[in-house]
């Protein structure tokens, strides 16, 4: 069993990106900060622009980030991608997944090894399987929806060393996204 398994034990990771706060201007939506409250772990996959928001991030629970085209101040406190063992799946993390075409087969390439790949800079929300069991994930933007119908963000369960739900939240009003076995 790797180091730090809890196995029984279900893991909630809230999952963000694309957020482009800054001290003093909007805050987060409600919906989103009762999720962090309820976050194990929380995961921003980039254009986070001001490390304030890393700071209010770490007071709900412990956060991994990397950095988005937009985080000019903060490359020296995250990297561009990034690679987790979140009790026995693998994850990892990169801002911009490049062109949708051909996203699948070049995740797979740049993670080979992971379960799920978190990625932001577009704003639209992804939940797709990728190559083999690989799952696909950018939970949208809970700031900036742009061409989207609502703000998202998501949510990752992980229990007994498997993905168990991925989901994509609506963040202005009831839940749209959907809870599926992997």
């Amino acid at each position: 069993m790797p180091p730090g398994l809890l196995l029984g034990v279900l893991m909630r990771i809230a999952v963000l990106a694309d957020t482009h706060l800054r001290p003093g201007g909007r805050p987060l939506p409600e919906v989103v900060l009762e999720e962090l409250a309820a976050a194990d772990l929380i995961l921003h996959a980039g254009d986070v622009v001001d490390g304030f928001l890393l700071d209010e991030l770490a007071t709900f629970a412990p956060v991994h980030a990397v950095l988005g085209n937009n985080d000019h101040d903060l490359g020296g406190r995250l990297p561009p991608r990034l690679e987790l063992d979140c009790d026995g799946v693998a994850i990892a993390m990169v801002h911009d997944s490049g062109a949708r075409a051909g996203r699948p087969a070049r995740m797979r390439r740049w993670f080979p090894d992971a379960d799920v790949v978190v990625f932001g800079h577009s704003h639209e929300p992804v939940d797709e399987p990728g190559v083999g069991e690989q799952r696909l994930f950018n939970p949208g933007s809970p700031t900036q929806r742009r061409r989207q119908p609502h703000p998202t963000m998501g949510r990752l369960t992980i229990e007994d060393a498997a993905l168990r739900t991925h989901e994509i939240l609506r963040v202005d009003g009831p839940p749209s996204g959907r809870t599926s076995p992997r």
